[in-house]
């Protein structure tokens, strides 16, 4: 039997806090610090480096992998774990690419988030070979994946305004005109569902530290469709994505199978913590959750906008066309945000106008959803922002 949401017992939400911030950076499970913890104490205090062997260590990020994959449609042994989401954009394009040496296009979107086009761009100017990134808008993605395209790479869930991108539809014209798919999953991962063993792309990435509650810095992750693994060439050939790392081989001779896109030394005190806070989503149904997320961003538009019609909503009304969050457009944005945080509704801003509010059904519920709502009114229909205080921009928004 699936278990009741929100579970809000699993996590640790400081009192008078409404947390709508999720799809930027999860709550701290309960448990985690004790685990994290243990593994200092227990592992590596009193183990030294017996531990990568006596307390397991380098099957962990295999382990967390299998989790993760369970809950993106993955099946076992396809996602590998570890360094950040950046270096696993560049692995996957990198290996994309050479799947279509003769081709010079990576269609991505001009709503993606700017570290992916980063890497595409830095990726490009490494190997300088004529290639070309495009970055059409969202809506024309389709009709920009013609025959010259080599990959098409694009975040699933549009990290200001929470559109979403149809995966088996966009994955099956890519394949169609004969590129290589390429999704980015850190707003799909533990927010909707996802069945990357169905949609049949090539590669997906993602992060840890929003929706799966790993923490800050928690480790990435990188799935492989398991039938092109052994052709898939790391264009960063890690000493841990070696098939036999402690033969101490001068030349690399990759993984056979999907390890090989490890890199570095697993961080072996984040992969325990995030392994903690996986332990949430034991017996969580994502089309569950998927259900549950979408009665509370629901709930969520018509509460705010029957109270402050003065906000644009900024995400697609269509539940179906958005992931777990929801945007508000308001030109003073940044300052009525900080006014919020500091009535206790945290959620965030993204230049140049957007409000952002995740929607976290292991740890939310409607009560939430309506308080937050009250919160916003009060602080827009009276004009609280215009206090000077909250215009003092912070480094992070």
């Amino acid at each position: 039997m699936t278990p009741s949401l929100p579970r809000k017992d699993l996590f640790e939400i400081p009192d008078g806090v409404i947390y709508l911030d999720g799809n930027s950076l999860g709550v701290l499970p309960k448990g985690a610090a004790e685990r994290a913890t243990q593994v200092i104490n227990d592992e590596w205090g009193a183990q030294l480096i017996k531990a990568w062997n006596t307390a397991g260590w380098m099957a962990l990020p295999q382990q967390v992998g299998d989790t993760i994959g369970r809950l993106i449609g993955a099946p076992a042994g396809s996602v590998a774990t570890g360094d950040t989401l950046s270096i696993k954009v560049y692995q996957a394009l990198a290996a994309a690419l050479k799947m279509r040496p003769d081709r010079r296009v990576i269609v991505s979107d001009s709503g993606n988030f700017p570290s992916d086009l980063y890497m595409a761009q830095g990726l490009i100017d490494t190997i300088d070979k004529d290639y070309e990134l495009r970055t059409p808008a969202p809506q024309d993605v389709m009709d920009a994946i013609t025959e010259d395209v080599a990959v098409v790479m694009l975040t699933q869930v549009d990290y200001r305004s929470g559109r979403m991108h149809d995966m088996q539809a966009i994955t099956q014209r890519a394949h169609a005109v004969g590129a290589v798919m390429i999704w980015d999953l850190a707003h799909s991962a533990g927010a909707v569902p996802v069945d990357m063993a169905g949609s049949q792309a090539e590669f997906a990435v993602g992060c840890s530290y929003k929706y799966l509650n790993g923490g800050p810095g928690a480790p990435a992750f990188i799935y492989v469709r398991p039938d092109l693994v052994l052709d898939v060439k790391p264009a960063l050939a890690g000493w841990l994505g070696h098939d036999a790392p402690f033969a101490m081989e001068l030349d690399y001779r990759p993984a056979m199978s999907t390890e090989r896109m490890r890199v570095g030394t697993p961080p072996i005190l984040q992969l325990a913590v995030l392994q903690q806070a996986l332990s949430a989503w034991d017996g969580v149904d994502m089309q569950d959750l998927r259900a549950a997320s979408v009665a509370l961003s629901e709930c969520f538009i018509q509460e705010v906008e029957t109270r402050c019609p003065t906000l644009t909503l900024a995400s697609p009304r269509d539940p179906n066309l958005r992931g777990s969050q929801v945007s508000f457009a308001f030109e003073h944005g940044y300052a009525a945000m900080q006014a919020m945080i500091e009535r206790g509704l945290i959620g965030d801003f993204r230049a140049p106008n957007i409000m952002r509010f995740g929607f976290t059904p292991l740890y939310l519920d409607e009560k939430d959803v309506v308080a937050a709502a009250e919160i916003i009114e009060d602080v827009i229909n009276n004009d609280l922002w215009r206090d000077p205080k909250y215009h003092v921009v912070s480094r992070v928004t």
